[in-house]
């Protein structure tokens, strides 16, 4: 069984069910399973084959959804990008992914004229209505419009076998050296995965399920897009988050189930309009990607009347390991007990386990855990042991087995949601000529859990914090950049050299 199986059984057995809503616009089982099935044969006609490497940088929409699919049932590997990103990084992805097209949004046109020299590898850009005017200019010679792509079928469509070890998606997570890597998932651990998750979860065709979170993001992919389709439940897919529209959405489609990270969580508690009874239907409030503020959960359950179950998943693993179970108490702080079929386990530096209450690193295994990393065998081989998948952060269980993440891994930054890695962002401040030396940190915000703060060593006196945030902005991500620029006549070392992050947090913990 797969995602692309499972979506023809429920289109057959619940052809009139609504799969999803879109702007009020409904689309049945039966019409998204066509739809997929077209724009697959329409990408067959380009050329493209089982194998090929598949890009998305699109938003939240039927786009994504049909887009996502469709290249799945060709038999293509899709490689999901944030459509934020500068040209830079996703060049940088689409190369090292060996991208053959991609699927865009209009507004993108432009960034994949200008790599298109840099890129011989893209042989197709397909364009999706992002809701600002394009100039028709943009359709350029191998661009095409998704319409015209799906327009291009013709049945019967030559279907390929999957195997449950073909790899499906391909997810880019940054690494510590600040160049991201890709962790190729299968088609049997997405499935697993998102069949699991939606059994603990209790989720079913009568669940309405909010989807907020960005699709691209791995939390998004499995527990609000392809737990919902497997469960042949309802998503109500929302191009962009706003406390009013997602309380306006609850409210209008009676929603049952909300997940979203603690940022959103944040902002819907601080919304003066929000009342309980805008989520009188919900039954399930689910976060993760990042950790929870014990006091923001208490605050927002006591004012919503709901619960809020956190969870616990990375990449690597398809993403969801641990979650704080449904049919017994709920502990705040800690991300639950592992998922059916899934194993955690707390070890020391030798890889034995811990006994209980004992701090470890978390490690795990099942059908989710990835394949490896795309092209990188040596760091495959760093993470993944003995059948298990090491995940680098510390964490400890309880006698009832429930984990508790004491530690991320080491200097992980999370903004809203977002992974940010320190090193990348100090190879791009180190590109300024102004720069001695730098390092990058987290810090506490009150909206989005965490900042990024830079501490600057500069060449003269007269660099402004201003100047570097104008060209940090051609570089990286919006949420990247740091919020604080803090400048330094030198920054700690130890004695080999190595400048000491931690003395830098310390720094900021004792004013």
């Amino acid at each position: 069984m797969n995602l692309l199986t499972r979506l023809k059984e429920t289109a057959i057995a619940n052809a009139d069910k609504t799969a999803f809503y879109y702007m009020d616009k409904p689309t049945s089982y039966a019409e998204l399973d066509a739809a997929v099935t077209k724009f697959a044969c329409g990408l067959q006609k380009l050329g493209l084959k089982k194998g090929d490497h598949i890009a998305l940088l699109l938003g939240n929409s039927p786009h994504f959804v049909i887009g996502l699919y469709g290249a799945m049932r060709l038999g293509a590997t899709v490689i999901p990008i944030n459509p934020q990103y500068t040209p830079e990084e996703i060049g940088y992805i689409l190369s090292n992914g060996d991208v053959k097209a991609v699927i865009a949004l209009d507004a993108l046109a432009p960034h994949f004229n200008k790599m298109k020299a840099l890129l011989p590898g893209v042989k197709h850009c397909i364009l999706c209505e992002s809701g600002i005017d394009a100039s028709e200019d943009f359709l350029l010679p191998g661009m095409k419009t998704f319409d015209e792509v799906s327009a291009l079928a013709a049945y019967p469509f030559d279907e390929p076998e999957l195997d449950a070890n073909d790899t499906a998606v391909i997810l880019y997570t940054s690494g510590t050296t600040g160049k991201p890597k890709g962790a190729m998932l299968t088609h049997g651990n997405l499935y697993s995965n998102a069949r699991d998750i939606a059994e603990y979860l209790k989720m079913d065709s009568q669940d309405r399920v909010i989807t907020t979170l960005p699709m691209f993001h791995v939390f998004s992919l499995t527990v609000v897009l392809n737990a919902p389709l497997i469960s042949g439940a309802t998503m109500l897919i929302v191009p962009r988050f706003s406390p009013k529209d997602i309380f306006g959405l609850a409210r209008k489609y009676r929603a049952t189930v909300f997940a979203g990270v603690p940022t959103m969580y944040n902002f819907l508690y601080q919304y003066l309009d929000g009342k309980s009874e805008d989520f009188s239907t919900i039954r399930l409030c689910i976060s993760g990607g990042a950790p929870m503020p014990v006091a923001l959960l208490k605050n927002f359950e006591e004012k919503f009347q709901v619960t809020i179950s956190e969870g616990y998943g990375l990449s690597e693993a398809s993403p969801v390991t641990c979650f704080n179970p449904l049919d017994r108490p709920r502990k705040p702080g800690s991300i639950g007990m592992s998922i059916v079929n899934v194993e955690n386990r707390v070890v020391d530096e030798l890889g034995r386990e811990v006994p209980p209450g004992e701090v470890g690193e978390l490690i795990v295994r099942g059908p989710n855990v990835m394949k490896g990393y795309y092209k990188l065998p040596e760091d495959t081989a760093a993470v993944m042991r003995d059948g298990w998948l090491y995940t680098g952060d510390l964490a400890r269980m309880d006698g009832e087995g429930y984990f508790y993440i004491v530690d991320r891994k080491k200097d992980l930054v999370i903004v809203g949601g977002y992974n940010v890695y320190p090193r990348e962002v100090e190879e791009a401040l180190y590109g300024h000529p102004g720069i001695v030396e730098a390092a990058v940190i987290g810090v506490p915000d009150p909206e989005h859990g965490e900042a990024v703060k830079a501490f600057v060593v500069p060449k003269e006196e007269r660099l402004k914090a201003g100047e570097l945030t104008s060209y940090l902005a051609e570089k990286l991500a919006p949420y990247k950049i740091p919020s604080f620029i803090e400048f330094l006549d030198e920054l700690p070392k130890n004695t080999t050299g190595k400048i000491l992050r931690r003395a830098l947090k310390d720094q900021i913990g004792q004013r």
